[in-house]
């Protein structure tokens, strides 16, 4: 799973990067190559003027324009970024024609047509989505960004640090207004988002200076950031004291207007039920299919593609479990492998320490073998962490941070280690894999440092692709040797297997009207993932309808690209070189990524 900078997010929601102003027309009589410079030049500009529109997204990339305020989060802002993109597009067709372009630039110039009319497409359904569920929230979202992106240089830097403490009371009254017109509109969320979204918000805000204790996690931060920096004693003693008035005053009224919105919301919910009982729930799937795809697969189509590939990983399971010589069924060697002690790490700091030991020696083993399966490595470090502490209930089990623009901060693969005793060595190297390497920062930091493309490619993406490629990187790693036991491969069909549920759960659930109690079971009766990552798997699929079928259907799409480079090219096939035409041009929506494909397997073949 991949958490990015909020505007990029939005790429996944079919929201794209764009603008009203452009540069001066190009004249038709230009050669191609200044025709694609002059495109390139126009994308940037719009990606950077839509940018301007988001603080948050400015220091996701690294910059500190805008370091004192927050997003907004009105749907006014929403208005503003989709009037943007529907001017933009409207002059880039009056300025180029794609018929002068490179091959690089049409395909950029065809991307950006894509984003604008899948957003086009999308923006009805944009007051359906909930601001505040187990998938997170501005309450924990507004410490991430302080805490992993805002860094502290200047003592300008540590007053727009306060600043944005100040500011949360204001997106929280911005947050708490829509999710209360939603519930005016019957929009309200499922119940089992009430109490995690609750108890995180509260760890927010628990310790020094809400209480007694010691100092709460903002204030910790903000203090370690201070201390270090070279100024005057007094100086850092009034900005921490600023930090702390602006802690117990609008940040923590801000937290307060949240936690009264949702005991006021709750007794409303009903229970738990896909996007079909929503206004006008069927299309909106229907678009979130579409979007998390970017294909026109259909709900029954996903869902039969599902039950196929669970059946077929569990014939790949049933052979594992002969090799291991367990001679009872598989739903009893899945329970071997929930519950049996040499499978778990201990439920202490020291496990979790050995948890992270484990998947770093993982990565060290993908990058030496690395070379042999890729022409082109990322630049970017990648850092291994465990979720903080007070996100733990809402985060998911992993998920990849890409690195900021400027590459000073490194591409970051945290792993959730809430309960140890629900964590399963099994799985450790195939995790790693894939929000790792050769997984999600082979994709997204090589991405990132391409040069010749439109900022909106570098930052953005889709989730087909992005997350096709983690999971197709989950059985790459078997080739590459990362896997050292029977037990590790399991592990790796663990997850394939888990990626195959989740086409059958996320069309069951919003379509097919499953209940809760329902895609438990199914995800239980056909895996070995524990007990708290089947829940909390289920309430993401309930709360983020499609994004769970862009795993399987994106690594489908690049296993069959690869199997027909193979056939067609025989030993004239390099794994280098299939490797670099998919990532060479960054994140491509299926039918472009196959276009890309077939190009490479034609100049190969002379």
């Amino acid at each position: 799973m991949i958490m990015r900078a909020t505007l990029a997010l939005l790429l996944l929601t079919a929201v794209p990067l764009a603008t009203a102003s452009a540069p001066a027309p190009t004249p038709a009589a230009a050669q191609p190559g200044a025709q694609d410079a002059a495109l390139l030049a126009f994308l940037d500009k719009a990606y950077d003027e839509q940018v301007a529109l988001s603080p948050e997204t400015q220091t996701q990339l690294g910059f500190k324009t805008d370091y004192n305020k927050l997003d907004d989060y009105t749907d006014a802002a929403a208005v503003r970024s989709r009037d943007l993109a529907e001017r933009q597009l409207k002059a880039m067709r009056a300025q180029f024609d794609p018929a002068k372009l490179g091959e690089s630039a049409r395909v950029s110039y065809r991307l950006f047509e894509y984003e604008v009319e899948r957003g086009r497409a999308s923006f009805r359904f944009r007051k359906l989505r909930f601001p505040v569920s187990t998938n997170g929230s501005p309450a924990g979202e507004i410490p991430v960004l302080l805490i992993n992106t805002h860094k502290i240089d200047t003592v300008a830097d540590a007053e727009a640090y306060i600043a944005r403490l100040r500011e949360t009371e204001r997106v929280m009254r911005e947050v708490t207004a829509t999710m209360r017109e939603q519930a005016a509109a019957g929009i309200i969320p499922n119940k089992v988002n009430f109490a995690p979204a609750r108890a995180d918000a509260k760890k927010v805000v628990t310790g020094a200076p809400f209480d007694g204790g010691a100092d709460s996690t903002v204030l910790a931060d903000f203090r370690k950031k201070v201390t270090a920096l070279d100024a005057p004693a007094a100086t850092k003693a009034k900005l921490i004291a600023d930090a702390q008035a602006a802690l117990t005053g609008p940040f923590k009224r801000g937290y307060d207007m949240l936690f009264a919105a949702l005991d006021e919301i709750e007794p409303k919910s009903k229970g738990n039920f896909g996007a079909w009982s929503l206004p006008d729930g069927a299309a909106y799937y229907n678009d979130r299919l579409e979007g998390s795809t970017t294909t026109k697969l259909t709900a029954d189509q996903i869902h039969q593609t599902g039950l196929q590939q669970v059946a077929a990983i569990r014939q790949e399971m049933e052979a594992i479990k002969k090799e291991v010589g367990f001679t009872g069924t598989l739903e009893q060697f899945f329970d071997k492998i929930r519950t049996d002690p040499q499978f778990k790490y201990p439920n202490t700091e020291a496990g979790r320490e050995q948890y992270l030991a484990d998947a770093r020696a993982v990565i060290a083993s993908v990058m030496t073998a690395a070379p042999r399966y890729f022409r082109v490595l990322p630049k970017a470090p990648l850092e291994v962490r465990a979720v903080e502490k007070w996100r733990e209930g809402t985060a998911s089990t992993a998920f990849y941070n890409s690195p900021s623009a400027d590459g000073k901060r490194p591409g970051i693969y945290y792993v959730n280690l809430v309960d140890m005793n629900q964590t399963q060595k099994v799985q450790v190297a195939g995790i790693a894999a894939h929000e790792g390497a050769p997984g999600h920062h082979f994709q997204i930091a090589r991405q990132q440092e391409l040069e010749g493309i439109p900022k909106f490619r570098r930052f953005g993406g889709y989730g087909a692709y992005m997350e096709g490629w983690g999971l197709y990187s989950e059985r790459l790693a078997n080739e590459m040797g990362v896997y050292k036991t029977p037990y590790d491969r399991f592990g790796m069909l663990s997850l394939q297997v888990w990626r195959a549920i989740r086409l059958v759960l996320d069309t069951g659930i919003h379509s097919k009207r499953w209940t809760r109690e329902q895609a438990i079971a199914y995800f239980k009766a056909n895996s070995s993932v524990s007990d708290t990552d089947i829940a909390r798997e289920v309430d993401r699929y309930f709360n983020w309808p499609g994004q769970a079928t862009s795993y399987m259907v994106g690594q489908l799409k690049i296993a069959e690209l690869r199997k027909r480079a193979e056939q067609q090219l025989g030993p004239r096939f390099d794994i280098r070189d299939f490797h670099e035409a998919v990532l060479s041009q960054g994140a491509l929506p299926l039918d472009v990524l196959e276009e890309q494909v077939n190009r490479y397997i034609a100049a190969k073949k002379g």
